[in-house]
């Protein structure tokens, strides 16, 4: 397989991984407000912090509220990480390597692209909003269960889930981060309150409560929750699912270098998260340094096989 196709099949899996992270959480975020009361920090602001776009966001809008931050993250094409530009990357990545997928994949990322360029103005109501998202999520669940059920599980296949599993793991670990606020020692008597209903948001948000609930078989409790999306190596959302997919897809593929002890370094230190041994300021730490680390493992997956500029 050509280095440049490998790339492009790369980027289309992260792009729509994105696109579908996006709109899991602005969906999550509305139903999460619409449960708490009135004066319980949780704005929308929040949603601009996971995505680390604060900068980018102030210099277009001088006020943070629901109407402009949803125009931001999901209709604004010249902001890159918005659902609009992370559709049309993905569109233009499978456009150029369809030769290498099932025709009905690009039929399926095409036809959405197609819908959320035709529904963009309706994301300003909040009804018309929450039918759209619900579509893009179908949309962007049935292509991976297209490529699973009918794609060869060969080497394309395999970067295909290299880069859905980096993007993955990657917006894992910014929700936590953010998430791991609600640990502060500072937080407000209200925060208290009603915890419970924010950290089973934040499981919402990554399409993991009811294997949760399953698993632990106890009421939600953050540490709990924290340790299950970190390190559960049965949960597809979850960081330590992903490092293993990941190091299985790099196994299977060629001229690997030293890419499989990378990850394996990756995985221990994953494993060795103690979300109750660590305070807070210890705990948002941690999560940047894993940001760090999953952000060279890229750029070696990059050096290692696509051609560079």
């Amino acid at each position: 397989m050509l280095s440049r196709s490998a790339e492009r099949l790369y980027w289309l899996a992260r792009y729509l991984e994105r696109t579908e992270n996006i709109a899991r959480l602005v969906n999550v975020h509305m139903n999460l407000l619409m449960d708490l009361p009135k004066g319980v920090e949780m704005g929308w602001r929040q949603l601009i912090l996971i995505n680390a776009s604060q900068e980018e966001f102030a210099q277009k809008y001088t006020i943070a509220n629901e109407r402009n931050i949803t125009r931001f993250l999901l209709a604004d094409n010249t902001y890159s990480g918005s659902l609009i530009s992370s559709l049309s990357a993905a569109r233009e990545n499978i456009r150029t390597t369809r030769e290498l997928l099932p025709d009905e994949a690009w039929e399926q990322v095409n036809e959405m692209y197609l819908f959320a360029k035709k529904n963009l103005d309706t994301v300003s109501n909040r009804r018309q909003r929450v039918l759209f998202l619900n579509e893009i999520l179908r949309s962007c669940q049935r292509f991976t269960g297209l490529l699973s059920g009918y794609m060869s599980h060969n080497h394309p296949y395999r970067f295909i889930r290299l880069g859905r599993s980096i993007e993955r793991a990657d917006m894992t670990s910014r929700i936590l981060d953010l998430a791991s606020l609600l640990l502060s020692e500072s937080r407000s008597e209200e925060v208290r309150q009603y915890e419970a209903i924010l950290w089973m948001n934040i499981l919402k948000a990554l399409n993991a409560l009811l294997m949760y609930r399953q698993q632990m078989h106890s009421r939600i409790n953050g540490d709990d929750v924290l340790n299950f999306l970190l390190q559960d190596e049965d949960l597809p959302s979850s960081v330590g699912c992903c490092i293993s997919v990941l190091l299985d897809c790099i196994n299977k593929l060629p001229n690997n270098d030293d890419l499989p002890q990378t990850l394996i370094e990756l995985q221990a230190y994953v494993k060795a998260i103690d979300t109750r041994q660590t305070t807070q300021k210890q705990l948002r730490g941690i999560l940047d340094n894993l940001q760090n680390k999953l952000g060279d493992f890229h750029n070696k997956v990059a050096d290692n096989w696509f051609l560079s500029v």
